[in-house]
Formats: structure tokens, sequence, C-alpha cells
């Protein structure tokens, strides 16, 4: 195999320092010089990567339509070549506005690691491992290609090539916290929460460390997207509101996890024996639980509001009222009404969601709210 890779190619300019270029290869040759970057997790916890695993069954179809008669493959392979990719431009050529033809030059060298090759394949790992793997002689495609040795820039461009297509909601937003581009407006409400949910997920103060599942943490007891609903409920008009930026969907992220760390140690605590369980065995780990817990956060911040961020200590204090009516991991639910549910007969639904949270609420302005607010009344009156 030769040191380099030269192949004809076209530089196009996009936008103020944005190009792209566009050329033909050979697809049994790309696995030489670029390698899919799986998605997974040091063990300090930083991301690496963002490639989905690869679809065996998919694979295998585009193999065998690969070794028929006549196959085409009209999709470009996108890849992202870091700064060891040049663009040499064709001498004499007479370049367009945007377009410029010359050779894209890719370094080869046998053997080469994956972590050490130059380019990474940010769209195409299925169609590039079926022609790895079919029964042909060589199969041209067409790639288009980015050259930075920056991978924030290389995970957005994953993001937005695939955010159309039926890929893994929890991969996108496992890798949101690392983005700063303009994305599409659901992506973009949903860059915050993300980050919270990654730091609840790794930090080691977090009483949910290890506990969520995601993309990078398939054992995590608790759904990512239940974390992340109970994150934008209480940023949409909660607990976490008076943290964000005006005019922004930006925070201040610190206080915000001082705040959550306060409340689901509380909630640990008080509710120990449901903690940490299974969801099929304790609806605190549901859906269900997990969100409505969440308005009961809202509802006990806002009963203290004169402190900035409560103390785990006064979580505690007010959540340990409602302990023996929950029913986590046994019994009965009683909603009043002659309505009663099997503990585990609750669902991640928005009906079933609004019933227990209807019926937490309700029940702590019972215990907590009211008896608290007669209290000061009493002691104020017994002062005069």
């Amino acid at each position: 195999m030769k040191n380099e890779l030269r192949l004809p190619a076209v530089e196009v300019r996009q936008s103020p320092g944005r190009k792209l270029y566009s050329f033909a290869v050979d697809g049994k040759l790309v696995h030489h010089f670029a390698t899919i970057s799986r998605v997974s997790r040091t063990e300090e916890g930083s991301l690496h990567g963002y490639q989905r695993p690869e679809v065996l069954s998919h694979i295998e179809e585009i193999r065998n339509y690969l070794e028929s008669p006549s196959p085409m493959v009209p999709n470009a392979i996108v890849l992202a070549f870091d700064s060891r990719v040049r663009f040499e431009p064709m001498k004499g050529a007479s370049p367009s506005d945007y377009a410029h033809p010359g050779f894209i030059i890719i370094p080869l060298e046998e053997n080469l690691p994956d972590e050490r090759k130059p380019g990474f394949i940010v769209d195409g790992q299925q169609r590039l491992a079926a022609i790895r793997e079919a029964t042909i002689e060589c199969f041209p495609v067409c790639v288009t290609a980015f050259i930075t040795n920056d991978v924030s820039q290389q995970t957005e461009q994953f993001i937005l090539v695939n955010s159309t297509k039926p890929l893994p909601k929890g991969l996108i937003y496992e890798l949101l916290p690392k983005t700063t581009a303009q994305l599409p407006s659901l992506l973009n409400r949903r860059r915050l929460p993300a980050q919270l949910l990654e730091r609840l997920n790794l930090d080691i103060s977090s009483p949910l460390r290890g506990m969520i599942h995601t993309a990078t943490n398939p054992t995590g007891l608790i759904k990512d997207n239940s974390i992340l609903k109970m994150l934008e409920n209480s940023l949409s008009d909660g607990a976490l509101y008076k943290f964000r930026r005006a005019g922004s969907l930006e925070a201040d992220v610190e206080p915000i996890l001082e705040l959550l760390r306060n409340y689901w140690m509380a909630a640990s605590r008080v509710f120990a024996a449901a903690w940490a369980l299974p969801p099929k065995k304790s609806r605190l780990m549901h859906g269900a639980g997990i969100v409505s817990m969440g308005f009961i956060m809202d509802a006990i911040t806002d009963r203290l509001h004169d402190t900035h961020i409560p103390t785990a200590m006064q979580y505690e204090a007010d959540l340990q009222p409602l302990k023996e009516i929950c029913h986590w991991t046994a019994g009965y639910w009683d909603f009043g009404g002659g309505q009663q549910r099997k503990w585990n007969e609750l669902q991640n639904t928005s009906k079933d969601i609004e019933l227990l949270a209807n019926y937490l609420i309700a029940q702590y302005k019972n215990r907590v709210w009211n008896r608290t607010a007669k209290a000061v009344k009493v002691g104020r009156a017994a002062r005069r």
C-alpha cells in the first residue's frame, strides 16, 4: 500500500470557514483510513465517540443487494478528517466562486489502530460495513468530507445528519451537552436538561449517580426520558425556573445541581425501602414516580421560597409526612372517591402521572403546607 491516497476532489466553500470535499473512493479502502467512533465513556466518565452500534440485519440486507447484478448506492458517505488530510488545488484550474478542483490527500499506514486513523465515519457506517463484507472486488462510493480537529464539530454534524433518521433518542440526548451549534428547536430545548442529566448520572456527590439508563450506561435503573421530563417541567415553571437566564435556554448549572442533589438525597432517605430498585419492583424508580416526585420538589421549594436552595434536611422534613401514604413497592394507592390502584398498576402515561402527581400534591398541601401555615398563624396570634 502506498503511503498516501491521492484522489481527484472538489473543494466546496459553503460558508465562512466551512469547506466540504467531494470525491469518489473504493468503499473497500475506507476502513484503512477511517473508523467508526462508537459512543463509550472513559473510566473518568467523559464521553468518547458518537456513533451508534452497527445493525447486523440491515448490513446483511445491504450486502445481499451489493452482490446482486447491478447495484447502485447514490447516497454519499460522510467522513470527518483531522488535519493530517489535506487538499491540494489543481494547478491551472479555473475555480468558480465556491468550488475548486484538486486532490484530496489521505495518509495511509498499514495496521494503524482505529484511534489513530485520520478519518471518522459520520454517516454511512452500515453501507461501508456491507461493502467491506460483500464478495465483490471493489465498489466505488461517493464521499462528502470535512476537515477539523474539533471533535465537537464532528459530533454536531453527526447529530444533524442523523436527527431525521430512526436514531435512538437517548443517544442524541447524551451527545447534546458536548455541542454548541444551533440545532433544531426541540434539541435546543433539551440541551440544558441533557447537561443536568449527565451531571446527575456522573457526579460522585449525586444520589442518582449511575442510576440513569443511557446509551453509555445501559444498566441504569431509571429511564433517561423520565429524568428529562422531570427536569423540563421544573425548568419550565417550577423550582429550577429561577435559575434560568432571562431570554435564554441557558441557566446557572451549579446551583441547579445543588438543589437537585439535596432533594433526591432527601427522597432516597425518606423512601429508602423503594430506592435503587428496578422500576418493576419500585414505582418510585418508574417514570410515573420520577415525574410526580419532580412536582413535589417544585411544591416544597415554593413553600420554602425564602430559602435560596433548601437543604437535604429541609426537603426530608417535608417529605416525611408523605411516607405513610406512598405505596411504591406494595399495597394500594387510595386516590379517594373509591378509586384505588394496585402499586404496580401505575403506568408511565400522562393520565397516570397526572393522577399520581395531583394526589401527592394534595396530600402534601394538607399534611405540610396548610398545617405549617396554620401553626405560623397561631404562633403570631400568641405573640400579640
